[in-house]
């Protein structure tokens, strides 16, 4: 893959091991600022051209195809180095591993230049180089309010080779859950496609022709009419273990969106906590896994609700 970059556009050369890979997914592969939808829109608007010519997201990719990719403006001069406390699970040369907090965003984004993971994590981390500039490489987001862990890249080499895991679908990500009402089983896999909402743009649903998501739960506690869930995730789609939730009538606690409140204890936040996180360390080549304990707020919430039943 050879790139050059100035400081408004990318020539990607297209090399045999990204040979019919669909455009959208590889630039956004490549450019990891830019969202798959983003990318989408660039390639719509024909600032993303294939040999000097507009075209389709969805085009494979042929051995030496020319993409450049015109960058939408101010993509790195909202990136601000913050002082902002972090909880680092784990650093080493190629990787760090973060407990993000609830009301952190990961990314910025229009509305939220700062206080985001990302800016964060450069001042901790000033010597992350990824995609070009000093940033650190996002490899998963975790929503605003879940909390938990996540693993970010400190170069290229480390950025693509756990894209590729994540890609695969064979990194572990298991969360903590507690949702309304009684599981009448104790685990099941919910299978239900998801998109944006028809009509509320903000919000994602189960969507006949949207993307495929797959979500594991198993019980781990039966609390009175509610339960906590063990959930682990074949897919990473926006919202979805709160989607999925919802789906099947029983949403998480607390969340404002897909959710609702239960007696008593004001939750500010879905009760949803990334707790284990486990991959193929880039580098050496080993599996590594990270546990992460349950969050003050959330252990609160569960010792009143176990008490209240």
């Amino acid at each position: 893959m050879t790139h050059h970059h100035d400081d408004d556009s990318v020539l990607l050369i297209i090399e045999a091991e990204a040979v019919g890979q669909r455009l959208d997914r590889f630039v956004a592969a490549q450019l990891p600022d830019l969202s798959r939808s983003s990318v989408q829109r660039l390639i719509e608007q024909a600032h993303i051209l294939r040999n000097d010519r507009p075209t389709r997201p969805a085009e494979p990719l042929k051995l030496g195809d020319r993409i450049s990719v015109q960058l939408p403006d101010a993509v790195d001069t909202t990136l601000v180095a913050e002082n902002i406390a972090l909880t680092i699970v784990h650093a080493d040369q190629d990787i760090v591993v973060v407990e993000k907090p609830a009301g952190m965003v990961v990314h910025p984004a229009p509305g939220h230049a700062r206080g985001t993971l990302v800016n964060a994590l450069m001042w901790h981390f000033p010597d992350m180089q990824v995609g070009g500039g000093f940033r650190p490489g996002i490899v998963h987001r975790i929503d605003r309010d879940t909390s938990g862990l996540l693993v970010v890249a400190r170069h290229d080499q480390a950025l693509q080779h756990l894209q590729a895991q994540q890609l695969a679908r064979s990194m572990t990500k298991e969360y903590v859950a507690l949702v309304m009402g009684g599981m009448s089983s104790d685990a099941g896999t919910i299978d239900a496609p998801i998109a944006r909402h028809p009509r509320d743009r903000l919000r994602m649903a189960v969507v006949g022709g949207g993307r495929p998501a797959r979500t594991h739960w198993r019980v781990d506690e039966r609390i009175g009419q509610l339960t906590l869930l063990t959930i682990t995730l074949e897919t990473g789609r926006t919202h979805q273990i709160r989607v999925h939730c919802q789906y099947i009538s029983h949403p998480i606690v607390g969340d404002p969106m897909y959710g609702s409140q239960f007696g008593g204890f004001k939750l500010e936040r879905q009760f949803l906590h990334a707790q284990q996180l486990g991959f193929v360390h880039p580098r050496s080549e080993t599996p590594v896994n990270f546990t992460s304990a349950l969050p003050a707020d959330l252990s609160r919430a569960l010792a009143f609700y176990r008490r209240s039943q």
